[in-house]
């Protein structure tokens, strides 16, 4: 299996920013720059759906957060992820935005194989930092136990 044979992100040009601060191995997640408002949104788009500014800015996250839900993916896979299966896809709750979560995987390290944790570790509420690791054209974040 390469990297070119996993689905890539799709980038428009409000999640386009995301994308470039993940480069830089920052999480950011785009805020209201409405000075009344000040709403963090994810995902990235056009318009505040709290007080409908256009004005947006990104904010950093400290990269910590929490295990919300996970799952096992079984087959019928594509190919390319039915050759890492069983792997985990987790859904975490950002520690500076509890209302922002973002999916990914629970890795050992960056860039370690999706499957890479025993699945007894995964545990809701289970806190979790971000690390990143590029994948073909992009760097993805990615997530580990705190320790």
């Amino acid at each position: 299996m390469t990297s070119s044979d996993l689905l890539a992100p799709v980038v428009d040009d409000d999640g386009a920013p995301f994308w470039e601060y993940t480069a830089q191995h920052e999480l950011r997640v785009q805020a209201c720059a409405n000075p009344e408002c000040g709403e963090l949104r994810f995902p990235p788009r056009p318009c505040c759906p709290h007080c409908r500014s256009f004005d947006s800015e990104w904010r950093r996250m400290s990269g910590k957060g929490r295990i919300w839900s996970y799952v096992f993916p079984h087959p019928p896979l594509l190919p390319a992820y039915a050759e890492m299966a069983p792997y985990n896809a987790i859904v975490v709750e950002l520690a500076d935005a509890p209302r922002i979560r973002l999916v990914g995987n629970l890795v050992t390290e960056a860039g370690a194989p999706w499957n890479s944790v025993d699945p007894s570790r995964l545990k809701i509420g289970a806190r979790v930092q971000v690390v990143f690791a590029r994948i073909g054209e992009f760097t993805m974040p990615q997530w580990v136990l705190e320790r």
